[in-house]
């Protein structure tokens, strides 16, 4: 059965149609763990409240709502302290009180699929809970008789057995997590001894990046066995895919999707996937995908921005890929540089987004002329693997090619080269 929800949300002296924004995507956090939205509760202050996040009198207010509508959990829209946990419970005694954080890690425990998300998801969870350790109001007093160790009570003690386990569990998912994180490294490094460029989506959550890969991947792979699943959904994806993509000129790259951000992303949560997110900061080049449809989308490149250089990722050149023009009405064009317009749902834009993609990554290519001797024709072969072959002609000498090619290519094979 799906659980009832009341929203609860204070506007910090942000624009109504910025806080308005904020608690539509409370809601929609709300119904991807299952629950209904019945009522809303806001608040302006110049800060929150630091007993009860909002004031005595919309508490009130809160539990007239919940009697009037029979809600079971009460959602808020940003991290609560443990104590204003505790205060707020005391005053809803029939509700459980949850906040933005606990829905987005919930969110993430459901979507997680691979043994490395699932771990950074249950780290971030117990990380989040460590400081939340109430125990059980009925039965667990906080002090005792006695001196010493018999001095505490068996709250207290509880508490600080289940703390100390928590610990342990983190230590030692961190542990399993770090040999997980040491083969993606490995990986990484033997693509950067291969020299194969890599370009990284990114984005707001939703904004379409898997759709976007498997646009790509369909036009120039061919077939759908190496699709990425797609879903209009609120982190549909959580792990990192990496799909090898070789172009009609023989020029490859390696296009990597990831985790999709949100607005106040828990700082559990980026902690715990720094290690997938190293693989935006290894790459030559970003593609952030935005969702040109949505009237916030703005507020989502900003956000979306803030939180890469957040993490340490700057000097990468980025295009803006607006992607979903097909939902757009009317005429659309976003001030800026490196933009390019994309239904990545209708395929339409992406070979735009490809010759950009070729500007950027292939930018050391080089044409030449070749004229290299019968007897060499492994050259022949591997210039017809690795480069695009623009003319091939057979001559007394031997085979003559024009070529684009890698400079490192072309400084390898030099003694073959005529004219460049």
């Amino acid at each position: 059965m799906e659980n009832k929800a009341i929203l609860v949300g204070v506007n910090l002296n942000k624009k109504e149609h910025d806080f308005q924004y904020s608690m539509e995507e409370l809601e929609n956090l709300a119904a991807a763990c299952n629950i209904m939205a019945v009522g809303s509760v806001t608040q302006n202050l110049n800060r929150v409240n630091q007993a009860h996040y909002i004031g005595s009198g919309k508490i009130e207010e809160l539990q007239e709502l919940v009697e009037e509508t029979g809600a079971d959990t009460i959602i808020f829209d940003d991290e609560l302290s443990p104590s204003q946990i505790r205060n707020l419970e005391s005053f809803l005694s029939e509700c459980e009180v949850v906040d933005r954080t606990t829905l987005i890690l919930e969110i993430f425990a459901k979507r997680a699929k691979t043994r490395e998300s699932k771990l950074q998801v249950e780290i971030a969870q117990l990380r989040y809970r460590l400081p939340r350790l109430i125990g059980s109001r009925k039965s667990l007093g906080r002090q005792g008789g006695g001196s010493g160790l018999n001095n505490r009570g068996a709250g207290e003690t509880k508490l600080e057995l289940d703390r100390r386990k928590i610990e342990e569990q983190i230590a030692k998912l961190s542990r399993e997590l770090e040999h997980l994180v040491s083969q993606r490294k490995m990986q990484r490094r033997k693509r950067e001894k291969n020299e194969i460029p890599v370009v990284s989506l990114v984005g707001y959550t939703n904004a379409g990046k898997s759709t976007m890969m498997n646009a790509v991947l369909e036009s120039y792979n061919g077939g759908e066995e190496k699709f990425v699943f797609e879903k209009n959904m609120l982190f549909a994806t959580l792990e990192t895919s990496v799909r090898s993509v070789t172009l009609a000129t023989n020029q490859a790259f390696l296009l990597t999707d990831t985790v999709g951000f949100i607005n106040k992303l828990p700082h559990h949560l980026v902690k715990a996937f720094r290690s997938t997110l190293e693989e935006v900061a290894e790459a030559d080049l970003l593609i952030h995908v935005i969702d040109l449809s949505n009237p916030h989308h703005e507020e989502q490149r900003q956000l979306t921005e803030e939180i890469l250089e957040g993490i340490g990722i700057e000097d990468i050149p980025i295009i803006h890929a607006y992607n979903k023009v097909d939902l757009v009405e009317g005429e659309y064009s976003v001030e800026g540089s490196n933009n390019v317009y994309v239904s990545a749902k209708d395929r339409q834009g992406v070979d735009a987004l490809t010759e950009q993609i070729k500007q950027y990554i292939f930018s050391d290519y080089v044409q030449c002329e070749l004229l290299i001797p019968y007897t060499d024709g492994r050259v022949v072969s591997y210039f017809n693997e690795h480069a695009d072959v623009i003319a091939e002609d057979f001559e007394q000498e031997g085979t003559k090619l024009v070529v684009k090619c890698k400079k490192a290519d072309a400084e390898k094979f030099q003694k073959y080269i005529t004219y460049i």
